[in-house]
């Protein structure tokens, strides 16, 4: 064999980076208009799809495509057109930012056998994994139904169909049903323990709150980047822990496909239960029969959402997430530094377990949520994470 051939087949060196590069850019096309739920459910997708290409590299076991490990095969060429292939398919709204970004991912690898056999082989993950998806729903036209209106029932807080119904006719990607971990439902509006969450947003979460500090203000805005925000902390918790490409693609499917069947089966429970928000719980108190209750028809929260108060999303998300890492790294000891683009500040966590409690006060304090549906939320995405933990390989 002559030099020139050895150095054409030589695996090139392998790093982390087309994992995190393609992790950042499925994000950066899947959230434009679409909601935070949905869109993570397409992001968790498309780490399905990384984390097998990556497998099929020779680092680590699969999670859905088995192929035989092709360790002479560009890792760049097979992430991305993996990904790229997923995106292009379930974002085609993103087409030309697609191209683009693959395009000149694609030219910046040598040509030679590896970059073929690397598109070769993320094609085909691709393409199974896209079989695997279809007709999960995603694409499913569900309108609302509105429930007999009255005392603790729902109602649209605004003109445009409720936020992410869809997800109510969407399959798990591991879960055997979106049923599976659904909490018990909210308190009856005539207990004690509902009479003192309603207090709580009442006085914190409305949108003129003389008891809500400027501090605890700026930790609700900071929680309204959701999964974009989260991609950042992710792949740079990936870097700064120095994570090979195949650690770093299993920690990215273990918490984005817990997070995509935690939000799933939050949004099913959610149009279940179909409980009312606090700014009508507070402005219709006259009508909950707790003598406990008061009302306010003047009340307005410091923000807004479009779908069913229980359980609360941000809380069965933000779980799931948490306790993904926990389950990976072994430990909740694990130093996460998130940013947020709607405050421009960074905080930095110590533990796991304080970015929930931080989520927690921060949707009761914008006048979102009960306290009983963050923490039903948290046992929610919790349990969901565990049970993704010990069942991805299997699932199929």
């Amino acid at each position: 064999m002559s030099a020139g051939s050895a150095v054409a087949t030589k695996p090139e060196p392998v790093s982390a980076a087309p994992v995190l590069d393609w992790s950042r850019w499925a994000a950066q096309a899947i959230v434009v208009g679409r909601p935070p739920a949905s869109s993570e459910v397409l992001i968790g997708i498309v780490h399905v799809a990384i984390a097998d290409t990556v497998a099929g590299l020779g680092h680590g076991r699969p999670f859905l495509v088995d192929v035989r490990d092709d360790r002479l095969a560009s890792a760049r060429a097979a992430v991305a057109t993996a990904a790229y292939d997923v995106l292009r398919a379930r974002v085609p709204g993103q087409q030309t930012f697609l191209d683009a970004t693959y395009g000149e991912y694609l030219a910046a690898v040598r040509d030679g056998d590896a970059k073929t056999r690397g598109v070769r082989l993320g094609q085909k993950v691709a393409a199974a994994v896209l079989a695997w998806r279809a007709n999960d729903g995603m694409a499913n036209q569900v309108p609302y139904v509105q429930p007999p209106a009255g005392p603790g029932v729902w109602e649209p807080t605004a003109v445009t169909p409720p936020v992410d119904i869809v997800l109510t006719q969407v399959k798990p990607l591991v879960l055997r049903s979106s049923t599976q971990f659904r909490p018990a439902g909210p308190d009856p509006l005539t207990s004690r323990r509902y009479a003192r969450d309603v207090a709580e947003v009442a006085a914190v979460g409305r949108v003129d709150s003389a008891v809500r500090t400027e501090k605890q203000t700026e930790t609700v805005r900071f929680w309204t980047d959701n999964a974009a925000q989260w991609t950042r902390a992710l792949t740079a918790l990936a870097e700064t822990r120095q994570l090979s490409i195949g650690a770093a693609a299993r920690m990215l499917l273990r918490v984005h496909v817990s997070a995509a069947d935690s939000l799933i089966t939050c949004w099913a429970a959610k149009f279940h239960f179909t409980s009312w928000r606090p700014v009508h719980a507070i402005q219709r108190g006259d009508t909950d029969g707790n003598p406990r209750t008061g009302t306010d028809p003047t009340w307005s929260p410091l923000l807004a959402a479009n779908h069913p108060e229980y359980p609360s999303g941000h809380s069965c998300f933000t779980n799931a997430v948490t306790t993904a890492l926990q389950s990976y790294f072994h430990t909740d000891r694990v130093r996460l530094v998130i940013s947020s683009t709607v405050t421009g500040t960074t905080r930095s966590y110590d533990r796991l377990s304080d970015v929930g409690a931080d989520v927690r006060e921060a949707r009761i304090l914008s006048g979102l949520h009960f306290r009983h549906a963050m923490l039903d939320g948290e046992v929610l995405g919790r349990g969901v994470s565990h049970w993704v933990a010990d069942h991805l390989r299997a699932a199929r």
